[in-house]
């Protein structure tokens, strides 16, 4: 049995509270930079990341030590930080030091010393300031401290080995819950299966209708075993395909035979907004009584967790920490550690802090990640690496501010002010080469303050989030390159905003996708792979595959209108002719209707020029700001008897991820080819991608646009009985080089515009 020697200690070494008061951390890049240096440092016979192994309890103990001197009989540890070193708290002091004499228990044992010194370093990055804090160690009374934390992971260590094999046999003969594959599910299942055994990378479109929860999960899961998988990551950019995913793991579940177990642990990881049980408390011992002792009520709960039959969703979970005394979060953090299946947001392996990405390197798993509607990976992943500065939020945080951080709040309002006379006081956006020292400067002395102050004093929530903000925008200014733009912008007095946008999500996914073992990204509109390739940061041997659509083209009517230009300068003159297309279609053929445009505007002068022109024709409108009940009531409309219009918003709630099936849905209008704005932010994104990939205005314009429209057009045909028609208003939809970009399914050869 194989085991880390950090997740031996994070499992059997840590005691006490838990206790997340913010500490400012270095960056990951500035750790690895702060390790490097001290390294560097150490002079002649040091080696760095010095590789320790061995066995003990009959565990396979291995990891990397930061450095070791065989001469002066020394090894080392390195903890990078920010700040006043008392910051960093005695659990996680004494964490460190555990960790360090594992490795001195290895290190003697793997070149025969009787004893050895050792060195916990705490550097801090932002002094180039260490702190080493000595002890010299007995061979003898390591090991027996690694045999008593061995002797506490062992046990469970063997109940994870049979659990594996026991799920691996499961997973081996899984049935599927239906007596027959849909048209066109098993070659997508058979092309899941094969990229998970063959550690592929595979773009993935698979049209509506195939089943694609049930038709990538089914054979991910068969295929652990054969490719020796450890984990599997479903994730979703949208909390409703959460939910159908643990519905498959359901319908899986059911077909198996009733006598045999299931010892496939299924955890859903939602966010902590969800999860937290006193959002109004901080999380660490003196605030919130479910931190208190934590970790020594955890392993109860995290075996019971483990012994679950059911599946570890957000309710059961929740269900087990209340029965002791522990935050739901949290545990739901320490069973990632020990699920086979996960399934969260992408957040939860692309963002920053990453759990899922953490614990695979950490631990060294194999692991599967399935993608679904990756369509939207590169706008979410663009959102995980931006930021954006409010000034407005720092002043009102000033009139109210506590007197030891108001001189600091101060400062910070000050280079506010210089920037804004630096970069003028006009409304447009002004669009910097560099990021503005004085305030980076001045957000570094704030955020150190502000620690100080929360480290002695009561949660101080407004305060705390002009701290998060601002650390944020530190992390990826450390960062900061031609994969990103910061944009300065001032709306009126003291509403000036600072924002870091990130153009190119590849730089920092890259790695991600270096580390899991296979990756699936699935969606009905993937094409080009190369635009999803070049953006994500696949590797250049990234397949791109197209599964056949399981509907013909005789389901489905796709008219075009060469007369009618809907660009910006032609929009009036196109309200009259949009209007009487309406109307003609729905008079032929009554019915529900969705009606597509690029703006809530654009779509309400359509629709006043319907209902002057035919107002017998029922229609309703998609609303700014929607509520989940406002949403919901929109789409019952669709399953009454009587027709109707509904004008939605391209790229909005409506135009994705609905399903309207049979006569709830029986055609669809799109105006325009959902193009972003021609602004200042746009263009300056078409250089550099034309500079980064020769394809700046594929990339920033077009490819996008044509997704939202089949996107949007993909909800007329749900089913193998469901007819309809498509109208694609715009002269451009005949052009070759956006008429080529359209589902290849939507047109046979009678149909197809001459221009294909």
């Amino acid at each position: 049995m194989k085991v880390a020697v950090r997740t031996l200690c994070e499992f059997a070494a840590r005691h006490g509270d838990l206790d997340f008061r913010y500490t400012p951390a270095p960056s990951s890049e500035e750790g690895i930079a702060g390790h490097q240096a001290l390294q560097a440092r150490r002079g002649y016979g040091y080696q760095s990341e010095y590789a320790l192994k061995g066995q003990c309890q009959g565990l396979v103990l291995s990891g990397r030590a930061d450095g070791y001197n065989p001469h002066k009989g020394r090894l080392e540890e390195i903890k990078t930080h920010r700040g006043d070193l008392s910051r960093i708290r005695p659990h996680q002091r004494a964490l460190h030091r555990a960790q360090l004499r594992a490795y001195g228990a290895l290190l003697c044992r793997q070149e025969n010393r009787k004893s050895v010194e050792l060195a916990l370093t705490y550097y801090d990055t932002g002094n180039d300031k260490e702190t080493p804090v000595l002890e010299t160690a007995d061979a003898e009374q390591l090991w027996q401290e690694l045999e008593a934390l061995c002797a506490v992971y062992k046990a469970w260590a063997e109940q994870e080995e049979h659990h594996r094999e026991q799920r691996d046999a499961l997973l081996v003969n899984l049935r599927f819950p239906f007596p027959a594959f849909r048209p066109q599910q098993r070659p997508l299942a058979e092309t899941v299966y094969k990229n998970s055994v063959k550690s592929g990378t595979l773009l993935l479109e698979a049209p509506t209708g195939l089943g694609k929860t049930l038709g990538t999960l089914f054979p991910a899961l068969m295929a652990m075993p054969a490719a020796k998988q450890d984990r599997l990551f479903y994730l979703t950019c949208r909390n409703t395909a959460r939910q159908l995913a643990l519905e498959a793991v359901d319908k899986l579940r059911s077909a198996q035979d009733e006598l045999q177990p299931w010892p496939l642990r299924t955890l859903e990881l939602v966010s902590k907004d969800d999860a937290c049980e006193h959002p109004d408390k901080a999380c660490h011992g003196d605030s919130c009584p479910l931190a208190k002792g934590f970790f020594d009520r955890l392993p109860d709960a995290r075996a019971e967790a483990a012994q679950s039959k059911d599946a570890l969703n957000q309710a059961n979970l929740a269900k087990i920490a209340a029965g002791h005394d522990i935050c739901p979060y949290f545990l739901a953090q320490e069973m990632a550690r020990w699920s086979d299946l996960v399934v969260g947001d992408v957040n939860r392996l692309f963002d920053q802090s990453a759990l899922l990405h953490g614990l695979i390197r950490q631990n060294n798993w194999q692991a599967s990640v399935l993608v679904d509607e990756a369509h939207n990976l590169v706008d979410r992943a663009r959102g995980m690496y931006s930021v954006r500065l409010e000034q407005q939020r720092l002043l009102k945080l000033k009139k109210v501010a506590p007197k030891p951080v108001k001189a600091a709040l101060d400062r910070t309002a000050r280079a506010w002010q210089a920037l804004i006379r630096d970069h003028g006081e006009q409304a447009q956006p002004v669009f910097l080469a560099t990021l503005p020292p004085q305030l980076l400067g001045a957000l570094q002395a704030m955020v150190s303050v502000i620690t100080d102050y929360l480290a002695d004093n009561p949660p101080d929530l407004a305060l705390q989030e002009v701290m998060f903000e601002s650390v944020a925008f530190m992390k990826l200014a450390d960062s900061f390159g031609d994969h990103s733009l910061c944009e300065f912008q001032r709306s009126g007095r003291g509403r000036a905003s600072l924002t870091i946008q990130n153009l190119i999500p590849a730089d920092f996914l890259t790695e991600r996708f270096k580390a899991a073992h296979s990756v699936l990204l699935f969606s009905a509109t993937l094409s080009p792979g190369v635009y999803y390739r070049d953006l994500l940061g696949l590797p250049e041997d990234a397949r791109f595959t197209s599964l056949p659509s399981p509907f013909s083209a005789e389901q489905l009517k796709v008219e075009f209108t060469p007369g009618i230009s809907t660009r910006q300068v032609h929009r009036e003159g196109s309200l009259q002719p949009i209007a009487e297309l309406i109307a003609k279609q729905y008079r032929d053929r009554p019915g529900h209707y969705l009606a597509f445009f690029s703006s809530f505007k654009y779509a309400k002068e359509v629709s006043d020029t319907l209902a002057q022109k035919a107002p017998n024709i029922p229609q309703r409108s998609q609303q700014p700001g929607m509520g989940p009940e406002q949403r919901r009531q929109f789409l019952a409309e669709f399953q009454k008897p009587q027709g109707s219009v509904a004008f939605a918003v391209l790229g909005g709630v409506f135009s994705e991820g609905i399903d309207l099936p049979g006569d709830q849905l029986i055609g669809a209008f799109v105006a325009t080819l959902g193009l972003p704005p021609f602004d200042a932010w746009h263009e300056i994104l078409k250089d550099r991608l034309q500079q980064r990939f020769g394809e700046g205005y594929n990339y920033t314009y077009l490819i996008p646009g044509l997704q939202k429209v089949a996107q949007a057009a993909g909800r007329v045909i749900r089913t193998p009985d469901d007819r309809g028609v498509i109208w694609l208003i715009d002269d451009r939809f005949i052009q070759p080089s956006v008429n080529r970009l359209l589902p290849g399914w939507w047109f046979s050869g009678a149909q197809a515009w001459k221009a294909r």
